[in-house]
C-alpha cells in the first residue's frame, strides 16, 4: 500500500488527504443531522398537550431538550406567541433561515473536494505522462523502459485514486443535502402547525414562561 502512495508522488497525498478530510465532513454531517431530525408528530403532541394544560414552562422545557431545528422553532413561536399572528409567523420564519446555513455547515467543501480530487487525479495523470515523454527524448532504452513504467503507474495510480475519492465525495454530498431537504420540510411542517394552534381562538390556558 505504501509502495502504492509512494509511486502516485506528491499527488497522491495531496488526494488521500482531500479523501480523508472528505469522509470527516460526510461523517460529522451525518451524525448532525440524524441528531437533526425528530418524530415530529410525537414532539408537536407533547407540546399541544402541554400548552393546553396551561403549562408553557415545561413546553419551552421540552424545546430546549429536544435537538434539532424543529424543537428550535417550537421555543421561537411560544416566546412570540403573545405577538400577532404576522409577527409571530416572521420570528418563526427568521429562525428558520438562520438554521439551514446551519444544517448544510461544510457541505459546499465537500462538494468542492468532490470535484477537485479527480481532477487532481487527472493533474497526476498528465504528469505520468509528461515524465514518460521526458524520458523518451532522453536517457538509453534500458533506463527509459523503467522510467515509462514509473509514469505509468504514476498516471494511473492517481486517476484511480482520482475517482475512488471523488465519487464517494460526490454521492455523499447529494445524500447530505436529500437529509437536509427532508429536515427543511419537516420544520416547515412543524412552523405551520405550532403557529396555527397559537393563532387559533382560545389555543389553551396561557401561563407566561
Amino acid at each position: 500500500m505504501w509502495v502504492w502512495i509512494n509511486s502516485g508522488g506528491a499527488i497522491m497525498w495531496l488526494i488521500l488527504t482531500g479523501g480523508v478530510i472528505a469522509l470527516v465532513i460526510f461523517l460529522e454531517r451525518l451524525l448532525h443531522l440524524h441528531r437533526a431530525q425528530i418524530k415530529i408528530e410525537d414532539f408537536l403532541k407533547g407540546i399541544t398537550t402541554n400548552l393546553t394544560r396551561g403549562n408553557d414552562v415545561e413546553a419551552i422545557a421540552i424545546c430546549d431538550q429536544t435537538p434539532g431545528p424543529a424543537a428550535h422553532l417550537v421555543r421561537t413561536a411560544l416566546l412570540h406567541r403573545d405577538d400577532d399572528a404576522a409577527a409571530l409567523t416572521q420570528a418563526v420564519r427568521q429562525a428558520g433561515i438562520r438554521e439551514i446555513p446551519r444544517l448544510e455547515r461544510h457541505t459546499n467543501l465537500l462538494i468542492t473536494l468532490a470535484q477537485v480530487l479527480p481532477m487532481l487525479g487527472l493533474l497526476g495523470t498528465v504528469l505520468g505522462l509528461l515524465e514518460m515523454l521526458a524520458a523518451l527524448m532522453a536517457g538509453s532504452p534500458l533506463a527509459e523502459i523503467g522510467v515509462l513504467a514509473g509514469g505509468l503507474w504514476t498516471a494511473l495510480l492517481t486517476t484511480a485514486s482520482g475517482l475512488i475519492t471523488g465519487i464517494p465525495a460526490y454521492a455523499g454530498y447529494h445524500f447530505l443535502i436529500s437529509r437536509v431537504e427532508s429536515i427543511a420540510i419537516d420544520m416547515e411542517q412543524t412552523a405551520e402547525e405550532i403557529i396555527l394552534f397559537l393563532t387559533r381562538p382560545n389555543a389553551g390556558a396561557h401561563h407566561e414562561p
